[in-house]
């Protein structure tokens, strides 16, 4: 079993930074390269860019949340739900 998770293409986990823009400030975001790619996935599906589709994402957090604490992570467990390896865990009632 570890071949299938040792042995994968290091390329799969080069961290890469991306500069773009979240709702109108310019900002840098680093992930491993297939986060990224999975991100690129999620957005050509949606039609749009990568860049406008993490901020729209980012623009859903705080609308919803007030602030995005640990965005990067956010990213990660967004890619996770659209890979099916994690369910996203309803809101608790306030």
């Amino acid at each position: 079993m570890c071949q299938i998770f040792a042995g994968q293409d290091p390329s799969n986990y080069e961290p890469t930074t991306r500069r773009l823009r979240l709702n109108g400030q310019s900002t840098s975001i680093r992930l491993e390269q297939s986060y990224w790619d999975i991100l690129d996935t999620i957005a050509a599906a949606e039609g749009i860019t990568t860049p406008a589709f993490v901020s729209k994402l980012h623009a859903e957090v705080l609308e919803l949340r007030g602030e995005a604490p640990n965005f990067t992570s956010l990213l990660r467990c967004a890619c996770l739900i659209h890979q099916g390896q994690a369910v996203p865990q309803p809101l608790a009632a306030e």
